[in-house]
């Protein structure tokens, strides 16, 4: 199988600290990887680089476009990456405040992206909004509500709503239910687990949770102070990790 995306050396200083150093990795067509570490590892310094929310000092991220083509995004257009992140590519935020538009309403959130690619019709537009809402769980009755008056958990729905609207094929999601709480998370968590599943997507998560880790994703990177120090099918690190720091992070989850 050829990789959806292709991670190679990337690296990024901020002065004289390391955020994150010579991380290489592959991505097949639906499959889901963590990123765990605690806080300050990395983790979120990577999703931001394969992003393109941050220029790397060095390496190089690859996406296989539909046509087959390894592309480097360094090298596409300004134009060229919006389009991508609007169709291909989601990117679930931790704060559902900094994905959504709060003043607009949630059919308005949704239908933005399906606009953003080029859909004009208001009938099926909203016919679309409506559809994404009851798949994320969201009342029909809300759709003219705006995010400002949902919960958290709601709001989380609304943008996962938005980011699959369009029929991505790799997401990423940085810590989606932190924050929320216990019994808010484990509804989240049953959705994403669902929808990644029946849509088939692609995956990389960051994550500080390892039960969330174990839960969602199939292999994991484990980050200390910018770099990878255990990489390896999920289950199989957290039940018999090889590395100090992997056996530190899991007995004290056992221990909590």
């Amino acid at each position: 199988m050829e990789p959806l995306l292709r991670i190679r050396g990337l690296t990024k200083r901020y002065g004289a600290r390391l955020g994150c150093a010579d991380i290489s990795f592959d991505l097949d067509p639906g499959e889901v990887l963590a990123i765990v570490g605690e806080s300050g590892s990395g983790k979120s310094t990577l999703l931001s680089l394969i992003a393109r929310e941050l220029e790397p000092d060095a390496g190089e991220v690859l996406f296989r476009m539909r046509d087959g083509r390894l592309s480097d995004l360094a090298a596409l257009s300004a134009a060229e990456r919006r389009h991508l992140m609007r169709t291909d590519w989601g990117f679930i935020r931790q704060d559902a405040a900094q994905g959504l538009r709060l003043a607009v309403s949630a059919g308005g959130n949704v239908g933005e992206r399906l606009m953003g690619v080029g859909a004009r019709h208001y009938g099926r537009i909203r016919s679309a909004a409506l559809d994404w809402l009851a798949k994320v769980e969201i009342a029909s009755d809300r759709i003219d509500d705006t995010p400002a008056s949902f919960s958290g958990g709601m709001r989380q729905r609304l943008q996962i709503a938005r980011n699959l609207v369009t029929g991505p094929r790799l997401v990423l999601m940085d810590e989606p239910t932190s924050g929320l709480d216990v019994s808010v998370q484990a509804r989240l968590l049953d959705l994403i687990r669902r929808l990644v599943a029946e849509l088939g997507l692609a995956v990389v998560i960051v994550t500080h949770d390892l039960a969330v880790a174990r839960l969602l994703s199939h292999r994991m990177i484990v980050m200390r102070a910018g770099r990878v120090v255990e990489t390896g099918l999920t289950d199989q690190v957290l039940d018999d990790p090889a590395e100090p720091y992997t056996q530190l992070l899991v007995s004290s989850v056992l221990a909590a």
